[in-house]
Formats: structure tokens, C-alpha cells, sequence
């Protein structure tokens, strides 16, 4: 049954994303998310660990916005190869610095997360920092796409 499915949402995702440069600019952040929730997983301390779910949840609700971000930019600008269509470069660009970041985001938490166990204070604003930046790159990417319309 598990087959099925992730063969349906595979076959829905290259109807949407195309198989170019849009579908691995989700795939690219899907990864650096999975990254997220992986340094998340057998923490010991609730308190961190309910810190780093909360922010990564904050961060799983832009995949749906980068999804649609990428779908809207394959409907207008084609991509079943490599090459970045001209007229969306910007905005690849910002969805490529934005699941950079993301996975910048997982290696901060990682490092929070060892200082934490090895019995260091705790300071959180390294990956709000980082959340921020990944935030404000999905934001940016969502303007560029708008002035196309405009």
C-alpha cells in the first residue's frame, strides 16, 4: 500500500514540478527539513527538545509554500533539465539560498544540541537567527514570483 502511494504522490509531484529545475529546488529543501527533524530525534531534554520541535514546525509550514512557489514558477518558466530559466533565476536563487540555510539551520541545532547534552547553557538565538534567514528567503522568493504577475 506504502508502494502505491509514494508512486501516486511521486507521479502528482513530476506533473506539478516537472522533473527540472523546480522539482529539485522543493527536493533540496524537503531534504534540508528532513535534516531538521533528524538532529530533533532522541534528544533527552524536554525543554530543548520542545524548542526544536517548535521551530521546526514553524519551518515544516513553508514546504507547502515552497511547494506552490515551485509549482507556480514550472507552469510559467518549463524546466525538465538543468538549465535555469532566465526569467524566474531570481527566484531559484532565493529558494536555493533558502534550503542552504535551512540545512545551515539543522547543522546549528546539531551543534546546540551537543553543547546542550555536554552540559553548556543553551542559546537558542543561533538557529532563531537561522530560521529567520530561511523565513525571509521563502518570503522573497513569493515576491519575485508576484511582480512576474504584476
Amino acid at each position: 500500500m506504502v508502494f502505491f502511494s509514494r508512486l501516486r504522490a511521486e507521479r502528482a509531484a513530476n506533473r506539478d514540478l516537472g522533473n527540472g529545475v523546480w522539482r529539485r529546488a522543493h527536493d533540496r529543501f524537503n531534504r534540508s527539513l528532513d535534516r531538521v527533524f533528524q538532529v530533533i530525534e532522541g534528544i533527552e531534554d524536554d525543554r530543548l527538545h520542545n524548542e526544536f520541535v517548535a521551530r521546526a514546525n514553524d519551518l515544516a509550514e513553508l514546504l507547502p509554500v515552497v511547494r506552490e512557489i515551485c509549482r507556480e514558477a514550472q507552469a510559467l518558466t518549463p524546466s525538465e533539465d538543468e538549465q535555469i530559466p532566465q526569467r524566474t533565476a531570481r527566484i531559484h536563487r532565493a529558494l536555493t539560498k533558502s534550503a542552504n540555510d535551512l540545512a545551515t539551520t539543522a547543522q546549528a541545532m546539531a551543534m546546540l544540541r551537543i553543547q546542550a547534552e555536554a552540559g553548556g547553557a543553551d542559546m537558542l538565538f543561533a538557529v532563531d537567527n537561522r530560521a529567520r534567514i530561511v523565513t525571509e528567503e521563502v518570503g522573497q522568493a513569493q515576491r519575485l514570483l508576484r511582480e512576474l504577475f504584476d
